[in-house]
């Protein structure tokens, strides 16, 4: 498992029935989450202060419930990153700290590279707020941050200027992942590095659905065509229920393991829940890296 345990202003503080009880900072917000559903014992003080809570609808999505007066955002820290985190529609916050075992395990890489002499470039797609690209850009490498939201893309922009990094070599790009990796494949621009954290279900350009499993090696295959020559890494990150970490190691031996070799490997990603001790599951990796 890659357990993202280094966290000193995240925590999830209990979890169980269907919910999980989180410090952001100094915060505690109760979120629902569909993996933990063994009993929530609720012994820990915690649950008797907690901020916000996030009802979900009968109908579909929800809304939140302030049970005290929280700022409309704040900040929170992982090392020497800052991130903004807000309250947001369908119970999210504008983060997933369970990537940090992935940011770490980025950097360490590139600034191995780099150390060694090599420019390191990123493509990060679905990229969201732009953890990986704050982890990735702090290390020394320049990143194409690409994702169909311009409102993500923006506050990714927020939280390089957080972090001390607005002056690192970051494009931001508001675009659809696909089309942008066809349309680099024709400029001829390749990465040492791609990002990808596909949603479950999505839209493409003309408002057709696709599903992660039905397009997700058509993806992979796509960046083929924009890797370097001597790839570092390659990481894939999903959050789709019933998709086994082993399915995302196949997916890369299938495809960047057979055209440049290296090593592919895959697990669960986890935080520690404090109040027992055990694991909380929050999706899974697939990682590839040259050596």
């Amino acid at each position: 498992m890659y357990l993202s345990s280094n966290w000193t202003d995240y925590e999830v503080i209990d979890a169980g029935s269907g919910e999980k009880l989180e410090r952001w900072g100094s915060s505690i917000l109760l979120r629902p989450d569909p993996q933990a559903i063994w009993p929530a014992e609720r012994r820990h003080p915690a649950w008797e202060r907690i901020d916000a809570v996030y009802h979900r609808s009968g109908e579909g999505g929800g809304a939140w419930e302030f049970r005290t007066k929280l700022p409309e955002q704040w900040t929170v820290r992982y090392g020497d990153l800052r991130f903004k985190i807000k309250p947001l529609g369908f119970k999210h916050t504008g983060l997933f700290p369970e990537q940090a075992a992935n940011w770490d395990w980025m950097r360490t890489l590139i600034a191995e590279a780099i150390n060694d002499g090599r420019q390191i470039s990123v493509l990060n797609l679905f990229a969201y707020t732009g953890g990986a690209t704050a982890a990735c850009a702090a290390a020394g490498a320049s990143v194409a941050h690409v994702d169909a939201a311009k409102g993500m893309v923006n506050w990714a922009g927020e939280n390089l200027e957080l972090s001390g990094l607005a002056d690192r070599r970051v494009r931001f790009l508001v675009d659809d992942c696909m089309k942008f990796v066809e349309r680099e494949m024709r400029r001829g621009r390749k990465y040492d590095a791609v990002v990808m954290d596909p949603p479950s279900f999505g839209r493409g350009p003309g408002g057709e659905t696709w599903k992660l499993e039905e397009k997700l090696y058509e993806l992979v295959s796509a960046c083929l065509g924009v890797l370097a020559d001597k790839p570092l890494f390659f990481l894939i990150n999903s959050y789709t229920t019933g998709l086994q970490p082993l399915v995302l190691e196949n997916m890369l031996k299938m495809t960047v393991v057979k055209k440049h070799g290296g090593r592919a490997q895959a697990a669960e990603v986890g935080l520690p829940i404090t109040a027992t001790g055990l694991t909380l599951p929050c999706g899974a990796s697939g990682r590839w890296t040259g050596a």
